[in-house]
């Protein structure tokens, strides 16, 4: 199994990510935002979290508009599978692999503790470890995490399963409770919270592991 960790400038978790996939068995590769292909044999890409260039503008909405971000939309539409993580996942709703946006937190500070997150089900590589309607503690560090979309498309995500994760106590706003939310095909997953950070009893718990293992399992099976 190979996975692709793309590094933009203002990147500050690319190297915990890239562990966490190496825990769970990845091969990884390190690729450079300015770059204008992905490499060969991939199965997941994933986009860490930090402040991609210094979140000017919008947050990941230069970042989306990177050379290597048209080639990672061209893997994700072609069945490949995406993980955007924290800024990552304001990449994917930049780039429209993702529906809705991230605004700033209700509180108007930034949040950084674990939080308790109720996964919403198990019908994803993603979340295939987890049992729909277990809880788990993941960490989270944003200051734009707050989920907001349309009504209509609230309730078409909560309908056709594409909620993955929502808040058991919302830090930050976020529309439905709404922690993390899947594409139709279930193969590219956005969320705030950080599951990367979540992978090792020293670091406070491992409740992040059964996302990646969980991957890799549904990769091998497939």
């Amino acid at each position: 199994m190979r996975a692709a960790v793309v590094t933009f400038p203002g990147s500050n978790c690319d190297r915990d990510l890239a562990v966490a996939f190496e825990a769970a068995g990845f091969e990884v590769a390190r690729v450079w935002h300015k770059e204008t292909s992905l490499p060969a044999g991939l199965d997941v890409v994933g986009l860490p979290g930090g402040f991609s260039f210094g979140d000017y503008l919008r947050c990941g909405a230069i970042a989306a508009n990177s050379p290597i971000c048209r080639e990672v939309k061209a893997f994700a539409e072609r069945g490949g599978h995406v993980l955007g993580i924290c800024n990552g996942f304001q990449v994917l709703l930049e780039t429209g692999l993702l529906p809705g946006a991230l605004m700033r937190n209700a509180s108007l500070h930034f949040v950084c503790k674990p939080v308790t997150l109720r996964v919403e089900g198990d019908g994803s590589p993603f979340t295939g470890r987890y049992g729909a309607g277990t809880q788990i503690t993941i960490p989270i560090a944003h200051h734009d995490g707050n989920f907001q979309a349309d009504t209509d498309t609230i309730a078409r995500l909560a309908g056709e399963g594409q909620v993955a994760f929502r808040y058991l106590d919302n830090p930050n706003g976020s529309a439905g409770d709404i922690a993390g939310i899947l594409s139709p095909n279930r193969r590219v997953l956005g969320m705030m919270p950080h599951p990367e950070r979540a992978i090792d009893e020293i670091h406070g718990g491992t409740d992040g592991a059964a996302l990646f293992a969980g991957l890799a399992e549904a990769l091998v099976a497939a």
